[in-house]
This record gives C-alpha cells, sequence and structure tokens, in this order.
C-alpha cells in the first residue's frame, strides 16, 4: 500500500507503532471489503480508539528525542485516518471531526490543482469555502470529544486550505464586471471541451459549437479589449483575453487530435476514464450504490499517478515528458475524478448505511408528495392509500421507536425519525384538503 521509497523508521519503539500501525490499517481494509454485513459503528469506533493510542505513543516517543522526520510510520497512519475518516462517513456520523479528515485530503488536491493550472469558476471556490466553514465549525465544536493530536491536525489541515483559497479568490476579485461572468464562462467551455475529448465517440460537431462559443465572446472586445460599463477598458481585461486564446488553442488541438491517445499512454489514459467513469456513475446512483469506504481505493489510486508526475509532467519509458495535449487530457480526468470524489463526499447523508434502505425510500416517498402536492393534491382520500400503506409497514418496523439491524441500533435515527414525520404529515395535509374539497 506504501510507497517503497519512504524509509521506515529507525527509532525501535517507532518500528513497534509501525508494526501496530499496520495491523491496524490491514483490519480497516479488511472490514472495507467486508460486503456481507453492515458496518457497524462499534467495530469503527474499537479500531479508531487503537489508532489514537498509537498515535499518543508516537507523540510520545518523539517528544522524548526520536526521530522527528517523516517515515513510513507516518503514511501508514495517514492511511489508517483517510480510512476511519470514510467509516465515520458510511456509519452515519458525518458531523463529527474524524470524518472530516477524507474531505481535507480531498479539498487539498483540489486546490493545489487549481493552483497549478490558474483555471477555475467562483462556483468552485464557492463550494469549497462553504465546506471548509462547515469543518471549521465541526472541529471546534467537537475538539472536546475527540483526542488533541486529531483536533490540532484537522485545524492544521483546514487552515492550509482556507490559505490556498484566499489565494485562489483574490484572483478572481481582481476582475471587474462584467469580466467575471465572462471568465465563469470560458472555464465551462474549457471544461466542456475536455469533456468532449474523452467521450467513447469523438464528435466534431459539439466541438466546433464550443469554439464558436468562444468566437462570439471575442467579439465582444474593442480593439481587443474587453471594456466596463463606462465604455473603460475593464480591470482584468488581459488576462481574461488569455484565457480566452488558450480556450481557443486548446480547442483547435482537440480538433485536430480528435480524442487519438499515443498508444504509449493508453493504459494510463484508459485506467483514468474507466475510474471517471466509475465516479461518474457513483455521482447518479449515490443513494443506493455508494458505501463511503469505497472512494479510498479510487482516491489511491488517482494519488499514485498524480504524484508519479516529474515537475508537473509524466515522463514515458524513455524519460520523455508527455507532449502538451496527452498531458492536459491526462490531469483533465485527474481533476474530474477529484472533483466527483468531494461532491459525494460532501453528498453523505448523516444516516448509517443499516439504515439507508429505508431512509432512501423515504426520501423518494417525500418527493412523490411534494410533487403530488404541487400538482394540484389528490380527489379523493383513497389515491393516498398506497402512501399510507408503505408509511405505516415503514413506521411498523421500529421496536420502541428504533429502527433495529439485529440488536444494533444504527446512527441516524433522528434523521429517519424526521424523515418519516415529514412524509407523514404531507399524507395527511393531502388527506384533509382532499376530504375538504369532497365536502365542498
Amino acid at each position: 500500500m506504501d510507497t517503497p521509497a519512504i524509509p521506515a523508521p529507525k527509532d525501535a519503539r517507532e518500528q513497534e507503532i509501525l508494526e501496530q500501525a499496520e495491523a491496524i490499517r490491514d483490519q480497516l481494509l479488511l472490514l472495507k471489503q467486508d460486503r456481507t454485513k453492515y458496518i457497524r459503528t462499534q467495530d469503527v469506533m474499537i479500531l479508531y480508539d487503537q489508532v489514537i493510542e498509537q498515535v499518543r505513543q508516537l507523540n510520545e516517543a518523539r517528544t522524548q528525542g526520536g526521530d522527528k522526520a517523516e517515515n513510513r510510520l507516518d503514511k501508514v497512519l495517514e492511511s489508517c485516518f483517510q480510512l476511519l475518516s470514510l467509516f465515520f462517513m458510511t456509519i452515519g456520523r458525518t458531523s463529527e471531526a474524524p470524518a472530516a479528515y477524507a474531505l481535507t485530503s480531498t479539498i487539498k488536491r483540489l486546490l493545489d490543482h487549481l493552483t497549478e493550472a490558474g483555471l477555475y469558476s467562483a462556483k468552485d471556490l464557492e463550494s469549497m469555502s462553504t465546506t471548509l466553514d462547515r469543518l471549521t465549525y465541526t472541529v471546534k465544536n467537537d475538539s472536546s470529544k475527540h483526542s488533541p493530536y486529531l483536533v490540532e491536525l484537522l485545524e492544521h489541515r483546514v487552515q492550509l486550505c482556507k490559505a490556498s483559497l484566499a489565494n485562489l479568490q483574490k484572483k478572481l476579485d481582481s476582475l471587474e464586471d462584467p469580466l467575471r461572468s465572462i471568465h465563469g464562462k470560458l472555464i465551462s467551455i474549457l471544461r466542456s471541451t475536455a469533456l468532449a475529448n474523452t467521450r467513447t465517440r469523438f464528435s466534431v460537431t459539439e466541438v466546433e459549437k464550443l469554439r464558436s462559443q468562444l468566437k462570439d465572446i471575442g467579439l465582444k472586445r474593442v480593439d481587443g479589449k474587453f471594456l466596463n460599463a463606462n465604455g473603460e477598458v475593464a480591470t482584468g481585461s488581459d488576462e481574461v483575453s488569455d484565457l480566452l486564446e488558450r480556450c481557443l488553442q486548446w480547442t483547435e488541438l482537440v480538433l485536430e487530435r480528435k480524442g487519438e491517445i499515443p498508444e504509449k499512454w493508453k493504459p494510463m489514459y484508459d485506467l483514468l476514464v474507466g475510474i471517471r467513469n466509475n465516479l461518474e456513475r457513483l455521482a447518479i446512483t449515490q443513494a443506493w450504490s455508494l458505501r463511503e469506504t469505497d472512494l479510498y481505493d479510487f482516491q489511491r489510486q488517482l494519488d499514485k499517478i498524480d504524484e508519479s508526475r516529474v515537475e508537473g509532467n509524466w515522463l514515458d519509458d524513455e524519460g520523455k515528458p508527455a507532449e502538451l495535449y496527452v498531458q492536459r487530457t491526462l490531469l483533465y480526468l485527474i481533476r474530474r475524478s477529484y472533483g466527483y470524489i468531494y461532491s459525494l463526499m460532501i453528498s453523505s447523508e448523516p444516516v448509517s448505511e443499516a439504515l439507508l434502505p429505508i431512509y432512501n425510500q423515504l426520501q423518494t416517498l417525500k418527493r412523490c408528495l411534494v410533487e403530488v402536492k404541487n400538482s394540484g393534491g389528490v380527489s379523493s382520500p383513497r389515491e393516498l392509500y398506497p402512501y399510507s400503506m408503505k408509511l405505516n409497514s415503514i413506521d411498523n418496523m421500529r421496536v420502541d421507536g428504533k429502527f433495529m439491524v439485529g440488536e444494533d441500533i444504527p446512527e441516524g435515527q433522528g434523521s429517519v425519525t424526521e424523515l418519516l414525520e415529514e412524509c407523514f404529515e404531507l399524507n395527511y395535509e393531502l388527506r384533509l384538503a382532499a376530504e375538504e374539497s369532497a365536502e365542498s
């Protein structure tokens, strides 16, 4: 699992901790792979406590004069925290500090890529800013419940992300209206072109339409400059013009290559397309098919490919860097995949996977009832019988007010109960309206 180039610890005590940490990591991986039963909170918490104990021992060893240089032990503990973070999401404890770890890893990756490329929109930053604010609150609110080491680590990671985000925001803030909307449109066209470039069947027409949109934007300039509402050269005109030229050059290159990747880069390309497509499918069917711990394998694959670059580019077997077209295509796939992972993480429901089937059924019922209400209701209470029967059957699954799975009381009882009550309320309102309509 770990890069062989990373040295093992020299300190005898750290070597013992490494053995323990590797054993815990292997248990986490086995638990992740076991699809025969739901992941139980108690199983996760036992391993979480064991990891925290190893961290305590490591801090103690290094405080007493051990080698503080990063070694394989740090990487193994990082893997443990990444897995535990995803386990916390899987069992529905999304609002607790450990769940923040995996999110900060993904956000940091995305921010690093946005900084490297210099290509991003206000929407990209808004979403991550909102998420980081939520994580700040979560970590602060949870500080008394978890290890001081973990809390300090998370606070540091969140602050790093916020600092990176602030630097990116400065660049967008320097753009004067109407350049911000034009800039956002150009980023959207650039990404649409990159998507068209990686489709199974390349469409010349699709890319030509995008290129036509770019030319239309270029026609808005006067003497090569974008103007503001006062007819003066808008602040940031040169930057947006440069971006426009980059977009035009990229569409020209894409039309020339038509999605053809050189044979020596095909294995990496096919792997990245496969990861992207799998994550895309998960994004569509998330509520019914995602176990958050599955994201670990995708992220490790992406990290490995991303970190294999030398000075920002990949080298072939002869040590030659990938040409611009190949480099940009591969980077797009990596960044799109990280984006999917981020979206899947922030969409994680505060409900254990054991209760997700019930939770998903209730969400579907609620959507149906809301749609019925918005379309004018029902003409007779009898039309609501299927909804009432389903709601009552779910309600009857509770034991002493709790949804049980065997002897366990899974996380997320409050969320499921609240959703059930909302459905009952909607059903009652519709029945009442139908009865009143019938009487009049």
